[in-house]
């Protein structure tokens, strides 16, 4: 029931006569945390399956493009999704990614971005040009915000929670 549901949430919405734009939010997979000092880790065992399963999360969406930022945890966690896809992983700069150009490059697209636990809900927000979703606990990796953005104004959002 639990697999039904998810589906139903992720199918992606058919609306005639919009331009419809969708954005798929993950935070990095579990990363190993042995070595404080490690600016760049990379995942843990639980990290690499958690990264398997959100290809058969995601086996239903088309995704267009895949984003993540320049480091081992996120790449990572994309990595399983793009080699499935054939789909190169860009690189983004989480401070500069939800801009006009990405906006524009990106319309009528359904696009994955695989962040951080402080960077994910933020481009939510800037997506929903609002304050709505806080930081990202630290223990919680299964989050999925999913955004769709219709003729350039109006914005719907959902949180599912995938552990």
């Amino acid at each position: 029931m639990k697999k039904l549901f998810i589906i139903i949430l992720l199918a992606p919405l058919v609306s005639f006569g919009q331009d419809i734009t969708t954005y798929y939010l993950i935070r990095h997979a579990e990363k190993n945390i042995t070595d404080l000092t490690n600016k760049n880790p990379h995942l843990t065992e639980k990290g690499k399956q958690r990264a398997i399963s959100w290809v058969s999360i995601f086996k239903n969406i088309q995704f267009d493009k895949i984003y993540s930022t320049n480091l081992h945890r996120t790449i990572e966690t994309a990595r399983p999704i793009a080699l499935e896809r054939g789909i190169s992983i860009e690189k983004y700069d989480p401070k500069q990614l939800y801009n006009d150009a990405f906006k524009k490059r990106n319309t009528e697209k359904t696009i994955l971005v695989v962040g951080h636990s402080n960077t994910t809900p933020i481009l939510a927000n800037k997506i929903l040009e609002k304050d709505y979703y806080s930081e990202i606990d630290e223990s919680i990796h299964g989050n999925l915000y999913i955004l769709q953005v219709f003729n350039d104004n109006n914005v719907t959002s959902q949180l599912i929670s995938i552990e």
